[in-house]
């Protein structure tokens, strides 16, 4: 149950759409006006790889190609993505993409960079394409099987793995695993291209959720989604290697129960010896790392970890829906991030297991940017005292020492891509007072490449600046929490000013982060009147430390909505807030919190909007619940004290409840047992359900519209604005 669904490009030969890196580091390519342009640094020097008059048989639109340049790969995010082979000879395009939750099927296109030819290799979409390293095949996914097209033997197309069906699925992943554990692309190829290591995921045993379409026809169409609840039966995966001379599979030995674990994780070793497997157990509280021979199907543990709540993701401090081990030394180490010491660190882990701490001190890694080798540095973000910002640090990449900040001395978040080889990168940066800006630098001196591109020369004021604040609250129980207050542009210090809080509050985003809209702070367009605020309390994903972000493990829902709780009685002692006049806003989780904050304080709020929440967290998918809330049976206490349904029989005040019919992510099924709940209590409320959409409500023509001018409508009738 994510906030945004960030998605990252494929770094090993990647799906390109905005950019990508070549091997050496030196240079990458983009898209530029309709061509395939490459740029070599440090003088930005560009070649065009493929122009747009050799794309012209594709029957791409000027608009497709456009949109390539802007989109994300081979999630879907344009309308054509592409992979360039190592040599640059050939390039592999996907095109006319199909979006299906969060897989995207695509028509395959090949241009031959020497002989100009351009060839269509499929008819039908198929999913996770991509090139052999050796670029002499390409492999992908069609009816849930593995094939390969032979581009040297008159591109003939082999069926890989057989018995694929709905409930077995060879290369492609569950609902689940794709939504909570970021997989999504199934299969890898090996270095020398003569094999595939894949997943399999066997769905038998996973129950059926039926959504119904009642709109696209006279007859409601019945769509069925394999999707695992809290205390059900999951996947049961494996992980083969396909030799594909022989199509012949042999199974990994990983011990363990399928039906008890998750194999969240998975890649070759640099030399191609060895499949490396991440291995999380139902409760994801114990993490092994699986070396594993792909040969002979022998297995062993090389690192073991454990935590009293959960273990993170890669997501949580990497490219979030980024595949690949961040592997130094030539294959013989890998880079890795724990929080054993109560911190979120960097570790060294040798290939036998053996580890060293890179990040020495008591501060949080947010993410992992990086490294060079030959300097022997490991690039990464903090903000050590801080929480709502983001700077670049870096370290030793070989031993434990203290970091280096490598970002001037320049408030708020930045952010950097890297180059593979440490080298170069690019500099993002906004904050509450500036308008986003960037530049490309050099490393490890952070020079800009262009001293007129520097964004210490190009910074623009944002239109809230004066009147948005940070600042932090503490409450009786003596929690401090990061804030940010936006004040209306004629605020009146004499007058009393409804409040608008936004919220979050669980323990896969956050919402207090300086940058230039914080929060997107005015989602409804309303009228100026009104001051917006946003709280983070314990359990959000802040750099505050384990203790901090674990508050909540098996109280989502109580611990967290608390905190909200205790600030808000914190703000109403302030001579400009009106209590009487006290509004919350939130999605997905944050509609949970909403829902949780009306029920159970309504003293306090008075006003709530709660789009696409999840009224009882029991009907929710295992791998996000299990995770932050325990498994069944033994927690079940929890998570009905913690469900907003529990407490609905409660609201006194004006709730409005928005969600997709075909919200695949958080089931609308959730929000009918609260409205039988609080039918059956008489409790008034305004309910809109949106037909077919999903978890953003976006889709549809006039949606967004229709949502913004609802909410703008519902908070001015129940929270009037303006000072008085």
């Amino acid at each position: 149950m994510r906030l945004l669904l960030l998605v990252a490009c494929l770094m090993p030969l990647a799906l390109c759409a905005q950019m990508s890196w070549n091997k050496d580091g030196n240079s990458f390519v983009s898209v530029e006006n309709g061509s395939i342009v490459q740029t070599t640094l440090p003088g930005m020097t560009k070649t065009t790889l493929v122009s747009a008059d050799q794309l012209a048989p594709l029957g791409l639109q000027p608009r497709e190609r456009a949109a390539g340049a802007g989109g994300r790969g081979g999630r879907g995010g344009g309308d054509f993505a592409y992979q360039l082979s190592a040599d640059q000879s050939k390039v592999l395009f996907l095109t006319k993409p199909m979006r299906e939750y969060h897989n995207t099927f695509y028509i395959l296109w090949l241009l031959d960079r020497k002989s100009g030819a351009v060839t269509q290799l499929t008819k039908e979409p198929v999913l996770n394409a991509k090139l052999s390293p050796d670029a002499s095949k390409v492999a992908y996914v069609y009816k849930n099987d593995i094939y390969s097209i032979d581009l040297a033997a008159g591109n003939t197309v082999t069926q890989l793995t057989t018995g694929g069906s709905d409930k077995l699925l060879n290369g492609w992943f569950d609902y689940a695993y794709s939504e909570e554990l970021y997989c999504v692309d199934g299969f890898r190829w090996s270095p020398d291209s003569k094999s595939i290591a894949y997943w399999q995921n066997d769905l038998a045993k996973v129950g059926i959720f039926y959504m119904i379409n009642n709109t696209d026809s006279i007859y409601p169409k019945i769509i069925p989604i394999p999707f695992s609840k809290v205390g059900e039966p999951i996947a049961q995966a494996r992980i083969g290697v396909l030799t594909v001379a022989t199509k012949a599979t042999k199974w990994m030995n990983i011990e363990g129960d399928p039906a008890s674990h998750y194999l969240a994780r998975m890649e070759w070793t640099p030399d191609g010896s060895k499949i490396i497997t991440q291995q999380l157990n139902r409760a994801q509280n114990n993490s092994k790392l699986v070396l594993s021979d792909p040969s002979t199907g022998d297995s062993k543990v090389i690192y073991n970890e454990s935590d009293d709540a959960w273990i993170d993701l890669k997501a949580f401090w990497g490219h979030v829906g980024g595949i690949g081990w961040d592997w130094i030394e030539n294959g013989k180490a890998f880079l890795w991030v724990s929080e054993k010491d109560g911190w979120r660190h960097i570790y060294r882990v040798g290939i036998d297991g053996k580890e060293t701490l890179l990040t020495k001190g008591d501060f949080d890694v947010t993410s992992v940017n990086g490294w060079d080798e030959k300097k022997g540095f490991v690039y990464f973000g903090a903000s050590p005292t801080n929480a709502t910002q983001r700077y670049l640090y870096r370290a030793s990449l070989t031993k434990t020492a203290d970091p280096t900040r490598v970002t001037p001395d320049l408030p708020g978040t930045h952010s950097y891509q890297l180059s593979p080889n440490g080298a170069w990168a690019t500099h993002n940066f906004s904050s509450h007072l500036y308008q986003p800006a960037t530049e490309w630098i050099s490393l490890p001196d952070n020079k800009p490449l262009n001293p007129a591109d520097a964004i210490a020369s190009h910074l623009t004021p944002t239109p809230t600046a004066k009147q948005t604040t940070f600042f932090t609250i503490t409450t009786a129980d003596g929690i401090t929490m990061d804030a940010w207050m936006i004040k209306p542009a004629n605020f009146d210090s004499t007058k009393k000013y409804p409040v608008v809080f936004y919220t979050y509050s669980e323990p896969v985003g956050s919402t207090v982060s300086d940058v230039a809209s914080p929060g997107r702070a005015n989602f409804f367009s309303v009228d100026d009147g009104y001051i917006f605020m946003s709280v983070e309390g314990r359990g959000a994903q802040t750099p505050k430390g384990r203790a901090w972000r674990k508050a909540v493990y098996k109280n989502v829902g109580w611990v967290n909505v608390n905190d909200q709780a205790a600030a808000c009685r914190e703000v109403l002692k302030l001579s400009y807030i009106d209590k009487d006049r006290v509004a919350v806003f939130g999605s997905s989780g944050g509609g949970s919190t909403t829902q949780n904050l009306l029920f159970r304080y309504p003293e306090l709020y008075k006003v709530g909007l709660a789009s696409a929440g999840v009224p009882n967290q029991l009907i929710y998918n295992t791998i996000y619940e299990e995770r932050f809330m325990g498994v069944l049976p033994e927690n079940r206490d929890a998570y009905l004290k913690c469900n907003p349904l529990t407490y609905a029989k409660n609201l006194q005040g004006h709730l409005l409840i928005m969600h997709g019919t075909g919200d695949h992510n958080v089931n609308y099924q959730g929000e009918e047992m609260l409205l039988n709940e609080l039918i059956k209590y008489n409790r008034q409320f305004q309910f809109m359900p949106y037909p077919n959409r999903t978890h953003g409500i976006t889709e549809g023509e006039g949606t967004i519209q229709h949502k913004t001018t609802l909410m703008a409508q519902f908070l001015k009738q129940w929270c009037p604005p303006g000072g008085r």
